[in-house]
């Protein structure tokens, strides 16, 4: 992976997951680096569960893999926020 590939992956991330957090409703505890590699994470295997259904290539904006991969951070978030309150 070359470094503008891994730019465009924590930029991607970075969006991705602040859409995840956008979803669940009420304060989540976690902090802006969680949110970046949570949604690094969430870009990363909702690509790869976006092409095993075969919608990851599209014409035009791949609204089906935006929605995997936004559903995932909202997951992960919920979840990272859950355990960090136990704390």
């Amino acid at each position: 992976m070359e470094i503008s590939g891994v730019i465009s992956a924590i930029v991607i991330g970075i969006v991705i997951g602040v859409l995840g957090r956008l979803v669940i409703p009420g304060r989540q505890r976690i902090g802006v680096l969680w949110t970046i590699a949570i949604g690094i994470i969430a870009a990363l295997i909702g690509t790869g569960i976006a092409s095993g259904l075969d919608v990851a290539d599209t014409d035009g904006v791949d609204w089906i893999e935006w929605l995997i991969q936004i559903a995932l951070a909202a997951i992960g978030v919920a979840a990272v926020s859950k355990v960090k309150l136990r704390r």
